[in-house]
């Protein structure tokens, strides 16, 4: 399939069916590593030792994958998606080999590194292609189908951890992925053919490793603080100091670069902007609700781990199906509008959590995520596309990777504030007791609201046309 054929439908069916397939197991890919490892973590550490770095094991991937985003999607600008894609995903088969081989846990959080470089071309790419090869009216439900993909994998993903490690070995965690990772590459080659003649720039090499490094010591510093040393020790103020020099580094390099990694346009274009601005304020949202309503669930209404997995499964199940019917939405009242109906819906499910006590149902919480995820499935969906669509092809890389980074660093964000919060509550307690976990969490979903609400007024500044 080329970027420029005629369309002719959306679905599985249709002529773009196997490289929708294909965009689909790609994403699986990086969806299912970013929850399958959580229920083997206790077996992994009984054979290779190192239960207080485990941690790493989340933080490295997580770090490494947001990172290298912007870069390949610059690259993807010059270069074109198919080869990026295939880059990413061969890189991350490389990464779940040497995982899945690992004989100690310094070797698997170094892999785990590798396995997030590939990750971070992956995830991108396969919304940069959907944005080429679909019209405005299909992305919708094109989004659709990806969220679907982390929706499956958040509930399976920890099923399937769980099943190796106690029947298999924790090993196949990681070498599952290779022949998903061959099918996938396969379908995609055979498939998927790009028309558009790349580009000859040189690459800014020097603005990538400033981003990389500047970025990276900012999110390090925020994911271990206060976890793996204290917010005022010198490692990071380190971390935090020389990450902003880089990025001010960064800045300057890129405004005199002839083809720069992150082009200063980016901060220019009001609807780039503001979609990069709801992106982080969902990757904190998310990242806030899917780390302690389940904890809530549990330490506070007395709820096994599999109930209170499904009952944050209501926010993942709510996210694609409003995603799905988004197009149908957007193309009758604009971008702008469905935004700031998806924000605030997102805003009034965040709001019903503030009611959540430990008196409370497990029902009352699950349909708080449930509404959450509506409204972030109308928000997050619209606001991608109407910047893709303000972008042509030589440029839809780079504002489709910079929306997915704003996230990531929103997740960054999101670890480090909540995790304060709930800290500063529970005074460092290993089993605190529900009257003291209740009102530690109820200031997450305060603070939740309070972002959503904040993604009400980005929302506004989408442009009317």
């Amino acid at each position: 399939m080329t970027a420029t054929e005629v369309r002719t439908g959306v679905g599985f069916r249709s002529e773009r069916g196997p490289l929708l397939i294909s965009l689909m197991m790609a994403t699986g890919l990086v969806a299912l590593d970013s929850t399958i490892i959580a229920t083997a973590v206790l077996t992994i550490t009984d054979q290779l030792g190192g239960f207080a770095q485990f941690p790493w094991l989340f933080s490295i991937y997580l770090l490494a994958q947001a990172v290298t985003v912007p870069i390949y999607g610059k690259l993807a600008d010059m270069l074109g998606r198919k080869p990026v894609m295939l880059f990413g995903i061969a890189i991350f088969a490389l990464g779940s080999l040497l995982c899945g081989l690992a004989t100690s846990m310094l070797a698997l959080i170094v892999f785990r590194a590798v396995q997030g470089i590939g990750a971070g071309a992956v995830a991108p790419m396969s919304m940069t292609i959907a944005g080429d090869v679909y019209t405005v009216a299909e992305r919708a439900k094109v989004q659709g189908y990806l969220a679907s993909v982390w929706a499956v994998s958040s509930v399976l993903g920890p099923l399937l951890g769980g099943v190796f490690a106690e029947y298999v070995s924790w090993r196949w965690i990681f070498l599952v992925n290779l022949p998903l990772a061959a099918l996938a590459a396969w379908m995609l080659v055979r498939h998927f053919t790009e028309s558009t003649p790349r580009q000859s720039h040189r690459i800014d090499y020097l603005g990538a490793g400033l981003l990389a490094v500047g970025a990276g010591g900012l999110m390090l510093a925020l994911l271990e603080g206060g976890h793996a040393w204290a917010w005022g020790s010198p490692t990071s103020l380190a971390l935090f100091g020389g990450g902003a020099l880089a990025l001010i580094a960064f800045g300057l390099v890129e405004r005199r670069a002839a083809n720069p990694i992150l082009p200063l346009w980016i901060f220019r274009r009001r609807v780039v902007l503001a979609s990069s601005m709801v992106s982080l304020l969902v990757g904190a949202v998310l990242l806030g609700l899917t780390s302690y309503v389940p904890t809530f669930a549990q330490g506070v209404l007395g709820a096994g781990a599999l109930v209170a997995g499904l009952t944050v499964g209501a926010l993942t199940m709510g996210w694609p199906l409003a995603a799905s019917q988004a197009g149908k939405v957007y193309l009758r009242i604009g971008f702008r509008r469905t935004a700031l109906i998806g924000s605030t819906l997102g805003s009034l499910g965040a709001a019903t959590l503030l009611l959540v006590d430990a008196d409370s149902a497990l029902l009352r919480l699950a349909v708080g995520c449930f509404i959450v995820g509506t409204g972030m499935g109308l928000v997050a969906t619209p606001t991608l596309i109407a910047a893709q669509t303000s972008a042509d092809w030589s440029e839809r890389g780079v504002v489709t990777s910079t929306n997915m980074f704003a996230r990531s660093i929103g997740s960054a964000v999101g670890v480090a504030v909540f995790g304060a919060l709930v800290n500063a509550r529970v005074g460092g307690a290993d089993h605190p007791a529900p009257e003291v976990l209740a009102p530690a969490i109820h200031v997450v979903f305060l603070a939740v609201t309070a972002m959503a609400i904040v993604m009400v007024a980005a929302s506004a500044m989408m442009p009317r046309r």
